[in-house]
């Protein structure tokens, strides 16, 4: 399984993230948030947690307006899964999902 790992200023838990899915055996790539799209042939998006943005204002609501979760949306739209971490599943909230 190939996972992407979601990167905004203020995430954590990315590192993290990416050590356990390799210790599972799955590979992983890292997408900065200002990327447009996700690469093609991944499995699952992961949204770490941590502080995206300083949590300001509402925790994920800056967030959402990254480039990358427009990507995001259309990716589990189409049926592929999402998962949100902690402040990941608040930015996956504050993007309808």
């Amino acid at each position: 399984m190939k996972v992407a790992i979601l990167r905004f200023p203020g995430t954590n838990c990315e590192f993290d993230t990416q050590y356990a899915f390799g210790k599972l055996g799955h590979q992983t790539v890292l997408v900065w948030h200002k990327e447009e799209s996700l690469p093609t042939d991944i499995d699952l998006v992961v949204v770490p947690g941590g502080f995206s943005y300083g949590d300001y204002l509402r925790s994920g609501s800056i967030a959402r307006f990254s480039p990358i979760m427009k990507a995001v949306v259309e990716y589990a739209d189409k049926g592929g899964k999402v998962l949100g971490i902690c402040n990941g599943f608040q930015i996956l909230t504050e993007a309808g999902l």
